[in-house]
């Protein structure tokens, strides 16, 4: 890539970045691009030589934040001798880390909730986990991990919704809470009523497996 070019990238990622700091913190309405300039060490012309306007930057943001989903989500659909609980427990764990931990994955979850990207809610990262969590509780249903006549949608919709709780909780409480423990829990409720007595009796004997990249136990 031409020198040039690859200038521009690296100016166009920072500031994505910096603005996926300052409308994680303040929202889209009360975000600065002065401070999205300052933080990110560009000009206000390199900007919008970019992005139309704030608009546009605050799409560019929920489009990365798109990407850092998929990211998630295909870690975990195929990941071998995990079954389909166990993969469904490592996303929303991963999930629960990332909207701690990631900075554009906050902006996102922040920006969809404000009346400016209402619309944005259907085509983001919570409509991508809750089809790849579907399906993963659809291959559970065929292995027979579930009792009988479970309904899979309720199931979903369960865990979205406990999700969504426990997001906006953790904005309210201490900077150090365990966001990822948190959203674990939204699988482990719905599991304990809804899965099988077999599929139970071996997760309490051996709790979840380590995670792929951790040699940690993630319970």
């Amino acid at each position: 890539m031409p020198r040039q070019q690859e200038r521009a990238r690296r100016t166009r990622a920072a500031i994505v970045r910096s603005a996926a700091t300052e409308f994680a913190r303040r929202g889209f309405a009360a975000a600065s691009i002065n401070a999205i300039l300052e933080q990110s060490n560009a000009t206000k012309g390199a900007m919008y030589f970019h992005f139309a306007s704030k608009e546009d930057l605050a799409r560019a943001v929920l489009d990365e934040g798109l990407e850092h989903y998929r990211a998630i989500v295909g870690r975990w659909m195929d990941v071998p001798d995990l079954d389909p609980f166990e993969r469904l427990h490592g996303l929303v764990g991963d999930l629960g880390a990332a909207l701690h931990d990631d900075v554009v994955i906050a902006a996102e979850f922040r920006l969809v909730t404000e009346p400016e990207f209402a619309e944005e809610v259907r085509l983001r990262g919570s409509v991508l986990w809750g089809r790849a969590g579907y399906q993963l509780a659809r291959e559970a249903q065929e292995k027979g991990l579930f009792r009988p006549d479970v309904d899979l949608r309720r199931f979903v919709e369960a865990i979205a919704s406990s999700l969504a709780g426990q997001r906006y909780l953790a904005d309210l409480t201490a900077p150090e809470t365990d966001v990822r423990a948190r959203f674990e829990a939204c699988v482990e409720v719905p599991l304990e009523a809804m899965a099988s007595e077999q599929w139970l009796a071996q997760w309490r004997e051996k709790g979840w497996p380590s995670r792929p990249d951790s040699d940690e136990s993630a319970t």
